[in-house]
């Protein structure tokens, strides 16, 4: 039921770990992390193609400015993953929240962001801002993850002037990318539950459809609506985690 839910959230506008992620933790309160986090990917990725199919039945995307970011998303994924190990979480952990909020007050400050759809014309600096966004936001999901989904909407909106109905689009082809990676990274040391996995992505994929139809139906409010929300229950979970991590009961 949990992986039903986030398929509808992922769909919309990101943000299905939110609720697929602590449902795994809570039911499987002794297995391994990384086998958790593994089979959280593997239940993702049916739900967040099935959406993009769906989505691309109705939009139409400049590929010059997806095609890279989902190559290096891949990539960037890989060595996120890689860096973690050596590198401290910390700083991220007591950055996260302060940077969604500022996301969320944007966002709700700029009633217009997100309403048309106006990419720009293919150019070299396009394309170069494409492989910044997709390897730098495919590195963050493979190295630490928390709101990747809705960093990527809000690039695509702000960055290439895409409306909240194509973000989401272009999104679920990026996290397609990035949750590939990780699936194969995990994969390989052992670390992924399939018959749960598959089981929880049949439930996505109900939850995705759902979710992918709402948004095509009500169109770019209903995204933002939603966006807005996700954006403001991440705050308070990163917000919550970090002050519990550095020891402050909450």
């Amino acid at each position: 039921m949990a992986a039903a839910g986030a398929g509808f959230v992922d769909a919309v506008a990101g943000g299905g770990g939110l609720i697929q992620v602590p449902s795994l933790f809570s039911v499987y309160p002794t297995a391994s992390p990384a086998t958790l986090l593994g089979t959280n990917k593997v239940a993702s990725i049916g739900g967040t193609l099935i959406a993009a199919k769906k989505y691309l039945k109705v939009v139409k995307l400049p590929y010059f400015i997806v095609m890279p970011a989902i190559l290096f998303a891949f990539f960037g994924s890989f060595a996120g993953a890689a860096a973690v190990r050596s590198v401290s979480l910390d700083v991220f952990r007591i950055l996260l929240p302060a940077i969604l909020v500022v996301l969320l007050i944007y966002t709700i400050k700029q009633p217009s962001l997100g309403a048309t759809h106006a990419p720009p014309g293919s150019s070299k600096h396009r394309v170069a801002q494409a492989v910044l966004l997709g390897g730098g936001i495919g590195f963050y999901d493979g190295f630490f993850g928390p709101g990747t989904g809705s960093f990527l909407l809000i690039g695509f909106v702000r960055i290439f002037g895409f409306d909240f109905l194509h973000a989401s689009a272009a999104t679920k082809l990026v996290n397609a990318a990035t949750n590939l990676a990780a699936i194969i990274l995990f994969a390989s040391f052992g670390h992924v539950q399939w018959a749960l996995g598959f089981a929880m992505m049949l439930m996505n994929i109900l939850g995705s459809i759902v979710g992918s139809g709402y948004a095509v139906r009500y169109g770019n409010g209903f995204v933002r609506k939603i966006f807005i929300a996700v954006v403001s229950v991440l705050i308070l979970k990163t917000g919550v985690d970090g002050l519990r991590y550095f020891g402050v009961n909450v």
